[in-house]
């Protein structure tokens, strides 16, 4: 309090005694005790109303003993029970609860973690993930700038997230308490198989399996891939106490279109602890890819049997050369290339735009350019009739689908007519036109979307030089005929708009988020917030059908299915406001991540201990734990002088006892009869 502070309270009681004294005391007729009385109330009121106009601030001092944090972090998944650990676990955990020692030396706080980081209410060892990456990241971010020990109870077999090792702040000690039983058995385990989702009918699609050994003896196992009966791989793997991996690498054909289930399985004679292990489900979704393709020309040119073999280079494609009055029904084909078009194409340019069938136009010396500026808005042509050779500029900032350079540079000038070439809206061009050295930054080869509508157009005949160029550069038409594949792939996709756009996997593993999102789009194409969107969930096999409402997050709609058992599923998508429906179905697999383990990862969690200069401890040694804790002199409680400071105008009940004693001098002047 300053000495000014000082100086005005004393002030304040003068003030305060003097008026009481001067209206009850002095000029009294009669000096009786209530007139002391009524003195000494409006002394006590006056003082109190000068005290809030003052308003001192009251400084208090509270010593404060702040112990150091003890986590205790308990692994709550399913690997501790499948290793029947579940019990041992949660002996220890309330061993170290309870002691009355730790207690009283630190701060103790209990959690669990699986594929998430909470409090620890209970432990049930239901987790699908183990997650101890998580424990550093939360354990970072409630104890800041802060020094403590973990004790970390768990097999020490993660199956998400990042390394832990080095998650862990290295100068706090992590003590992990290692649970699951210790002895090695002789085990066989599918580490891990890498497949790609999708695969196209009637080609081969890779399968790479990583295996594993644990045991001391020499050792053959069979690995198999199998679907349903029918066993499509069936290959020896020899395994010794030296070579205790092995990886496996091979081509299964995808002979069946939609949703394909494989299973990959490692075997042997020898008695295992552990056999779900040895089995890993697989899935594949084989997509259709045939493609008709109708090649309209009124011409002859070494083009169209050069473009016809690239196309059909993939035995999913088919192409017809027709003449441009030959084509009865447009429908009849996902494809139409306009080669050199005239005013000969008019009639199946109007019924290509009627049916919405993607084009690709490719123009050349016989190209009627004022014909194509009547059926296309992409491009403006303002050609002379003299002839020119353009050399293609590859564009690296391409991003419509990938695709490689094949030295399109160093290919033969593609020959048109002079002139110039404008874009309109929104092209992307993937080769710009070069007259010998000077670019004209003109499009060669360029691609444009319209209301789900995909055009490409090559401005340039002779493309049958850079297939030839190719050959004689690689010994193979291989790299040429997959760019024009890649250039068919991208016109045989049709992107219409669709209001209600679903986003979904065909398959997923058990255990691993199973999220569904959904985009409702209005009239006019935008995003519509006020959508309601319910999913109804049916399993295939029980007819049991669940619905649930999707919530809105960040520009889409979800739901979260993650306790779905395994199983084929189908479902339904509906928004309720307009009846729009999407329907499709999904498979969970049945694989379990946290049965793969049939011991605790002990070298792991010594690295962990080591990184972070603490110690690994098992069951038996838990009073060792407690002893090391009590005996570390780095974690002493630590007393800190607390100052609160209280300005005297927060004290409400100062104001409430000012009201009560002017409300009390109100009422005895009252009943004297001196008002």
């Amino acid at each position: 309090m300053t000495t000014t502070t000082i100086l005005l309270l004393l002030f304040s009681l003068l003030i305060a005694g003097g008026l009481s004294y001067f209206q009850y005391i002095y000029k009294a007729k009669n000096k009786s005790k209530v007139g002391w009385f009524l003195a000494f109330l409006r002394f006590l009121s006056i003082f109190g109303i000068l005290l809030l106009l003052i308003n001192p601030t009251l400084t208090k001092n509270t010593l404060e003993t702040v112990k150091t944090p003890l986590p205790i972090v308990v692994d709550n998944s399913g690997s501790v029970s499948f290793l029947n650990a579940n019990e041992k676990a949660v002996e220890l955990y309330k061993k170290l609860e309870a002691n009355s020692a730790l207690q009283e030396k630190f701060d103790v706080q209990l959690y669990r973690f699986s594929d998430d980081f909470e409090p620890a209410t209970t432990l049930d060892f239901k987790g699908t993930q183990t997650n101890i990456d998580a424990v550093s990241k939360n354990l970072k971010s409630i104890y800041k700038n802060t020094s403590y020990p973990t004790v970390l109870i768990t097999d020490g077999n993660q199956t998400s997230g990042n390394d832990y090792v080095y998650s862990f702040d290295a100068t706090n000690k992590v003590y992990p308490l290692v649970v699951g039983d210790t002895t090695t058995f002789l085990d066989f385990k599918i580490n891990q198989l890498n497949v790609n989702k999708y695969a196209f009918h009637k080609n081969k699609f890779p399968v790479e399996a990583f295996l594993h050994y644990s045991g001391t003896k020499s050792i053959t196992a069979d690995f198999i891939i199998s679907q349903g009966k029918a066993v499509y791989s069936k290959q020896p793997i020899a395994f010794s106490a030296s070579k205790k991996t092995e990886t496996v690498s091979l081509l299964l054909p995808a002979d069946k279109i939609g949703l394909q289930l494989f299973k990959a399985t490692i075997s042997s004679k020898e008695q295992e602890k552990n056999k779900y292990n040895n089995t890993k489900n697989f899935a594949v979704e084989v997509l259709d890819q045939k493609t008709s393709i109708a090649l309209v020309s009124a011409i002859s040119h070494p083009d169209l049997g050069a473009l016809k073999r690239a196309i059909e280079s993939n035995v999913q494609r088919k192409v017809k050369i027709v003449k441009p009055n030959d084509i009865k029904s447009v429908q009849d084909y996902t494809i139409l290339i306009f080669y050199q078009p005239t005013a000969e194409f008019k009639t199946i340019f109007e019924n290509s735009k009627m049916a919405g069938i993607n084009t690709f136009i490719i123009t050349g010396n016989n190209t009627d350019f004022n014909f194509l500026n009547q059926q296309q808005d992409n491009l403006d042509f303002k050609m002379s009739g003299q002839k020119e050779d353009y050399l293609s500029v590859f564009n690296k900032q391409f991003n419509l689908f990938a695709v490689e350079n094949i030295g399109f540079e160093n290919f033969t000038p593609l020959q048109n007519a002079f002139g110039t070439v404008t874009t309109k809206g929104a092209i992307s061009v993937l080769l710009s036109s070069k007259i010998r050295t000077i670019e004209t930054n003109a499009p060669l080869l360029a691609f444009a979307e319209n209301q789900g509508k995909r055009v490409a157009y090559l401005l340039g005949e002779n493309s049958w030089k850079w297939r030839l160029q190719t050959h004689v550069d690689t010994q193979s038409f291989e790299k040429y005929d997959l760019f024009i594949d890649k250039v068919v792939q991208f016109l045989a996709s049709n992107n219409s708009k669709k209001s209600l756009v679903v986003e979904h996997e065909s398959f997923y593993n058990s255990g691993e988020a199973i999220e569904i999102t959904a985009q409702y789009f209005n009239k006019n194409y935008e995003f519509d917030e006020k959508a309601r969107l319910t999913i109804a969930v049916t399993n295939t096999k029980t007819k049991q059908t669940t619905n649930y409402d999707l919530l809105k997050g960040n520009n889409s709609y979800k739901v979260n299915l993650d306790r779905l058992k395994s199983g084929s599923y189908s479902f339904s998508v509906k928004e309720l406001n307009s009846g729009t429906t999407y329907s499709s179905s999904f498979e969970i697999l049945d694989f379990d991540i946290e049965k793969q383990f049939i011991n605790p990862d002990v070298a792991k969690l010594t690295q962990l201990a080591s990184q972070t200069e603490g110690k690994v401890y098992f069951p038996d040694q838990i009073n060792g734990l407690i002893k090391t804790l009590l005996e570390n002199e780095d974690y002493k409680a630590i007393q800190k002088n607390s100052v609160t400071k209280t300005p005297l105008i927060d004290w409400v009940w100062l104001l409430i006892l000012i009201s009560i004693l002017l409300a009390t001098e109100w009422f005895v002047r009252k009943y004297n009869g001196l008002l």
